[in-house]
């Protein structure tokens, strides 16, 4: 496991992107970071909350990672605020926790599997966010049953989000 970069930033607005909240990330932790923007990482906040995330590019160097409002409420912090943030490299295989009923489809169907592997990081992580993001099991089935069989129907290359999820 590689050591964390910690630093200080606070809580911004992207008023271009509907009032989107994000931590910037400076350039000299960019560059700490190994200075691509397609790292995946694990961010802590305030020692106490970590979500797994990339670094978007922000300009001149900088960076930042969005911040959802769920989170800044569970950390009790506001649009301007101070916070100490920890960043390390994601070891993880996808980047992103996967549902355990994607994962039981996977043992299940072999062919499936396969075509997911193919897929680019970015299509993989969607796949994963789209079944995780229900909260009942039976619907994450489903989902994950409708995106595998719809992957698996579409020709090599030809995996637009659209198509993955059968419009």
């Amino acid at each position: 496991m590689t050591s964390p970069t910690l630093f200080t930033t606070h809580i911004h607005n992207l008023d271009y992107l509907m009032g989107m909240t994000y931590l910037e990330i400076p350039p000299e932790v960019v560059q700490q970071l190994g200075g691509s923007f397609s790292t995946r990482l694990v961010c802590t906040v305030n020692g106490t909350l970590s979500w797994q995330c990339g670094l978007v590019a922000l300009g001149q160097g900088a960076a930042y990672i969005s911040i959802s409002a769920k989170r800044m409420k569970t950390l009790k912090v506001r649009l301007g605020d101070e916070v100490q943030v920890s960043l390390v490299r994601d070891e993880s295989e996808y980047g992103v926790p996967v549902p355990e009923e994607l994962q039981e489809l996977f043992e299940q169907d072999p062919e499936g599997y396969e075509r997911f592997q193919q897929l680019a990081p970015g299509k993989q992580r969607y796949i994963i966010n789209y079944v995780a993001t229900v909260k009942n099991s039976q619907l994450r089935v489903d989902r994950a049953i409708r995106l595998i069989g719809n992957l698996k129907r579409l020709p090599a290359g030809k995996e637009a989000f659209r198509a993955i999820l059968g419009k």
